[in-house]
């Protein structure tokens, strides 16, 4: 294969399409995950506000969606992704897919960083006073900062990943050039250029969230 100015555009035209489903799917999903694993650690037998039973109803919806392989979950959601976008194809038609499939698991990812905060400074902050609301936001999510942004890092990543088995139904980006090229035109070397692209933004991801945890990390001043 000759890497002229049409390949180099296609695979340019793959960055900007993977980096637009990776950038809005996580936004998206973490728009619905930090409210929902705030919900889940408030409502904990042990949390702020225990409600045992919307904690195991909301506990087995997340771990339901979570079981569903990507591969899976994108074809049960065409129909209402047809609806949702008008296309089953293409990058805005992946988001769907990704959202769906990210939520949950970033959901899990916040929980897990909220319940490593110190339960003596929430205790503290209850002592003085503070709401629920309060707690939350001016200590929860303060506190766990640094180990949000590592989970950050973790979520992004696995969310490129499969933005490139996204790529298996038409999606676009980079992972639609290495099946369409690198599988079924057996050409190695475009395989092996869009991962080692695919490496490069994996790393440039877990850099730059790593550098803001450890900047924001009380514990390393």
């Amino acid at each position: 294969m000759i890497f002229d100015a049409s390949t180099i555009s296609m695979l340019g035209k793959g960055v900007w399409e993977t980096i637009y489903m990776v950038g809005l799917s996580s936004l998206l999903s973490y728009l619905i995950g930090i409210p929902l694993g705030i919900l889940l650690v408030v409502t904990d037998k042990d949390g702020i506000r225990p409600i045992p039973g919307l904690n195991r109803v909301v506990g087995v919806i997340v771990n339901l969606l979570r079981s569903v392989p990507f591969i899976i979950l994108m074809i049960l959601l065409i129909p209402f992704t047809r609806v949702l976008v008008g296309r089953i194809t293409g990058p805005n038609a992946a988001v769907v897919s990704l959202v769906m499939s990210a939520f949950p698991y970033i959901g899990r990812m916040v929980e897990s960083s909220l319940k490593e905060v110190d339960a003596g400074v929430i205790e503290a902050a209850k002592s003085m006073g503070a709401s629920t609301g309060q707690i939350i936001w001016k200590v929860l999510l303060p506190e766990a900062k640094p180990s949000l942004l590592v989970g950050a890092a973790i979520s992004i990543t696995t969310i490129l990943g499969y933005s490139a088995m996204a790529g298996s139904i038409g999606a676009g980006g980079l992972g639609d050039i290495a099946i369409r090229y690198g599988l079924h035109r057996y050409e190695t070397d475009m395989m092996l250029v869009t991962v080692v692209i695919l490496v490069i933004i994996v790393q440039a991801i877990q850099e730059i969230f790593m550098r803001l945890a450890r900047r924001g990390d009380k514990r390393i001043r």
